[in-house]
């Protein structure tokens, strides 16, 4: 099997004005999703991030706050997971929670290290 993560993008609007009661219920939502794959032992791991983001570049260091940066390139986080195919990874993401509150998930196959 291949690993392949899944990057969170957006929905950081929605989410902000949303009650506590619709968080904690899309949060259940998220581990139940979450939930699924570990059943299939197909999850592996991930976590939450924070917004704040430096970006280092040839000759220097730019520094950018989640104020300069558009809300829907924001990565809230990450899962990695395994699957058989790129196809069979995609059809695991579109089951993302996040999708309902205005967020992405870019799939990305992990490139294995060579022995």
């Amino acid at each position: 099997m291949k690993q392949f993560m899944f990057l969170f993008k957006g929905g950081d609007e929605v989410w902000d004005n949303k009650s506590p009661e619709e968080q904690e219920i899309h949060m259940q939502h998220w581990q139940e999703w979450i939930g699924k794959i570990a059943e299939q032992e197909k999850y592996i791991g991930g976590e939450r991030l924070y917004p704040r983001v430096n970006t280092i570049e040839p000759g220097g260091v730019k520094v950018t706050d989640r104020p300069l940066v558009e809300a829907k390139e924001i990565v809230g986080g990450y899962i990695i997971v395994k699957a058989d195919t790129f196809d069979e990874a995609t059809e695991m993401a579109k089951g993302c929670p996040g999708l309902q509150w205005e967020s992405s998930v870019e799939v990305r196959e992990v490139w294995p290290m060579e022995d």
